[in-house]
């Protein structure tokens, strides 16, 4: 049956009071955190300073950069144009020239249509030169999970986490063999869609915790061996390191609602950064070893409406003098990409499994294990879609 409108408006009307309770609550407490924003100001950096310097490492985040140029924690980038053309000549100023990559995957899970659990896993990636010539590279890479792979019939990590986590991997070993491939390459700029900080496998048993960490350290260690710049790029972000950071020095009342691009959009324009902080999260960061101190993070304004998308970066960048040049690449990408880095929009797109693939993984399967002699049954109805087909 269809949902029931009158039904859904009635519970509304009864919950509205709670609603509006929330909504106030978290209206109050955001202005406290917002007026403690001015703490992130010229005038405010010696205070600030001294205020974290007797704080533990999971204060949420320490300031890395002057705020010389800050004004309520943003540093504004004074870039308007007149119209598309201007902003794309000013990419083409930045950009041209400098090579930018990114990976992306898609999977199909195992499903009751075989009678034999197999998934599939493929990631693709894009390489744009940035040269007036053109030049660029598509690509795709595939695995195949057996029941082995996908540990049938033992406890532990359900079968879809696995084809989650496999695909995870691939993901980053390809990101990493690419800075292997490009060492020393300051003219080149690596995008990992996603967080350097691993703070969703907490919820995981240690094992998975331990794989997501493992992958991620040897991207960040990667990057700083080879000198090869790297961005994780999060564009809907809930972070609150910024957040912990001012409750923590200011006092200020708890609040599980107000994360940090919250907090900061309302003062940003398009372009607009905060300055650079160093990440001091409490949990997964414990299990970080020698790169525990090692990720920075900036919220950048990449649209003129919503909040700011979350940068995260090895510290080695800051440290090498890297930042501004670097989130102006970003900048680049996402004025080519109307509002989304351009190279990972792309690398999505090469990557993403369609119902029609889907059909062929299948029609391969059933081909082959006929071949082989091996006893792999499909349902009826999957045998008649990939007949007709």
């Amino acid at each position: 049956m269809t949902l029931k409108p009158s039904q859904i408006q009635a519970i509304l009307n009864t919950k509205r009071e709670e609603f509006a309770t929330f909504t106030q609550e978290t209206w109050q407490q955001l202005q406290q955190y917002r007026a403690a924003l001015t703490h992130l100001s010229p005038q405010g950096e010696k205070e600030l300073h001294k205020l974290l310097m007797n704080q533990p490492t999971d204060v949420g985040a320490r300031l890395l950069e002057p705020l010389s140029l800050a004004a309520d924690g943003v540093i504004a980038s004074k870039l308007a144009w007149q119209n598309r053309e201007q902003s794309l000549a000013w990419v083409r100023d930045r950009l041209t020239g400098i090579t930018t990559f990114a990976v992306d995957g898609s999977q199909i899970y195992p499903g009751k249509d075989l009678s034999i659990p197999i998934a599939l896993v493929q990631i693709g990636w894009f390489e744009n030169l940035h040269l007036p010539t053109g030049g660029f590279e598509k690509d795709i890479e595939v695995d195949v999970m057996t029941p082995s792979d996908l540990q049938i019939g033992h406890a532990g990590t359900p079968v879809d986490r696995r084809v989650n986590m496999r695909r995870f991997e691939m993901e980053t070993q390809r990101l990493v063999q690419y800075m292997k491939e490009h060492a020393n390459a300051t003219d080149c700029l690596v995008f990992l869609d996603g967080s350097l900080v691993a703070t969703f496998a907490e919820a995981f048993e240690p094992k998975g915790r331990q794989f997501y960490v493992r992958c991620l350290l040897e991207l960040l260690r990667t990057s700083k061996k080879y000198q090869v710049p790297l961005v994780a790029y999060i564009d809907t972000s809930y972070a609150q390191d910024l957040t912990v950071m001012l409750r923590t020095l200011f006092k200020l009342p708890e609040s599980q609602s107000i994360h940090d691009a919250q907090l900061i959009g309302r003062f940003m324009e398009w372009g607009d950064r905060t300055p650079l902080f160093l990440c001091q999260r409490s949990g997964i960061l414990s299990d970080y070893e020698d790169q525990r101190n090692q990720v920075t993070f900036a919220y950048l304004k990449t649209t003129r409406e919503g909040y700011p998308a979350r940068l995260e970066m090895p510290v080695w960048m800051y440290e090498a003098g890297l930042t501004d040049r670097v989130i102006d690449w970003v900048r680049g990408e996402v004025i080519i990409g109307s509002g989304y880095p351009y190279v990972i929009e792309t690398a999505d797109q090469t990557a993403v499994l369609q119902a029609d693939d889907r059909q062929a993984f299948y029609r391969i399967l059933q081909d082959w294990a006929d071949q082989e002699d091996l006893d792999l049954r499909f349902s009826r109805k999957m045998v008649s879609k990939v007949r007709r087909r």
